[in-house]
């Protein structure tokens, strides 16, 4: 349904780096926004109607994606940077499943209005 991958981690004694999107698809963003998620905090729960998704989770955490009534879990474990595309219609949802805050980066191809949210509330993951 969704195609999970790992991202490429520079690391030292600094922390670490990863580039979250290949330039050709930079270009065709209109938003951009990061998360920082306190341990157990869920995101998203919802899905876009519109605009296309990519997700950029640094775990420790657990999405899950919905399509229809197919429910997928990915779990992404600590020191592993994945991406993930989530085409519109697809709810979507981001739990911290760590002991320290983790770290979301989200691209969409429709820009942020708050007077026309393109989203929809769907909870994959009570709070």
């Amino acid at each position: 349904m969704i195609k999970k991958e790992t991202v490429k981690r520079f690391s030292d004694a600094r922390g670490f780096v990863f580039e979250p999107l290949e330039g050709e698809l930079l270009a065709n963003q209109k938003n951009t926004h990061v998360v920082v998620s306190r341990p157990g905090a869920v995101r998203g729960n919802h899905y876009h109607l519109r605009g296309s998704e990519t997700l950029v989770v640094c775990g420790p955490a657990l999405v899950r994606i919905r399509k229809d009534k197919d429910v997928e879990d990915f779990s992404i474990p600590a020191g592993t940077t994945c991406r993930m595309r989530i085409p519109p219609g697809i709810s979507h949802a981001i739990q911290n499943t760590g002991e320290i805050d983790n770290l979301l980066v989200a691209f969409n191809t429709e820009p942020h209005d708050p007077d026309k949210p393109d989203l929809v509330q769907d909870v994959l993951i009570p709070f």
